[in-house]
């Protein structure tokens, strides 16, 4: 068995296309779908990160209100920028790039945008309309998790999905969407306290990894056939780069492609949904407010 690979740059491509198509007819009806993103200081891969949304922006035609700020900036400062945003009808989402300088507290940073333009999805008004299955922001990288297996044609309903990592960026809210009913798989977490985890990946139909590691999931660890999410990016050394360094996720993807039925490549699986799924949710905040007049 050789799985098949989840083209995520693909996909991505597919609902940034989607997203392209319903902006044009917001324009028509004189909104403009507009995000703010905000940069603090010059943290590389942060610059990276910010460099990607703004291409996103330009291709699906929304406005880009991009802001790059000092090191020094203030906690105070920030605040103030945030509550402008807030106040600013033409500006439909806000996105605070983290991690923040040390001195600024990212809990109050999160807390300050308005649940009507947490794009993110991060605020605890979002997290609580996620949990209890309300409209609202759905973050994007566990949402972009949902749509891959969607959109590969994956069968979800009554599937046992193992997720490693409890992060409240991806393990928690992927675990909550996967169990919602639109979804339907019966969901277990794992993390750096479970015990016997090979016991329990093996049981999984889905096995979504977030965990932060290289070789978390390896091959004698999952069942035949199964479907693997890689969530992780990290940097190994690789004097054969150019770069010194080369990309791998959190699974062997090399020993788990020739068992699982699906799965996800580092780079090109979950990573590119998730600007992908900024797009969709700038798109939302724009039409609910589209609604709302």
């Amino acid at each position: 068995m050789s799985a098949k690979i989840i083209d995520g740059k693909q996909t991505a491509a597919d609902v940034r296309a989607d997203v392209a198509a319903k902006v044009a007819e917001l324009k028509k009806k004189g909104i403009e779908p507009c995000l703010a993103v905000i940069l603090v200081g010059d943290n590389p891969a942060s610059v990276s990160y910010v460099t990607g949304k703004q291409k996103a922006l330009a291709e699906v035609g929304m406005k880009d209100r991009s802001m790059h700020l000092a090191e020094s900036t203030s906690e105070a400062e920030l605040l103030s920028l945030i509550d402008e945003l807030n106040k600013d009808d033409s500006v439909h989402g806000i996105l605070v790039q983290l991690p923040l300088p040390k001195h600024i507290d990212e809990d109050k940073v999160i807390m300050a945008i308005s649940p009507e333009k947490d794009v993110d999805g991060f605020h605890p008004v979002s997290v609580g309309n996620m949990m209890i299955g309300r409209p609202g922001f759905l973050p994007c990288t566990p949402h972009g998790i949902i749509v891959l297996l969607q959109r590969a044609g994956i069968e979800t309903a009554g599937k046992h999905a193992v997720v490693i990592g409890r992060s409240n960026i991806v393990g928690k809210p992927v675990s909550i969407l996967l169990a919602r009913k639109d979804v339907n798989c019966t969901v277990t977490m794992c993390h750096t306290g479970t015990k016997n985890m090979a016991e329990i990946t093996r049981q999984a139909d889905i096995v979504v990894v977030a965990s932060g590691r290289p070789h978390t999931l390896t091959a004698d660890m999952v069942k035949d056939g199964a479907v693997v999410i890689d969530v992780g990016v990290n940097r190994i050394p690789d004097s054969s780069k150019k770069s010194g360094f080369r990309l791998v996720g959190d699974c062997d993807f090399n020993d788990l492609v020739e068992k699982t039925s699906f799965i996800t490549p580092v780079p090109g699986g979950v990573g590119p949904m998730t600007i992908a799924m900024l797009m969709q949710n700038t798109l939302e905040a724009a039409q609910r407010r589209l609604g709302g007049n």
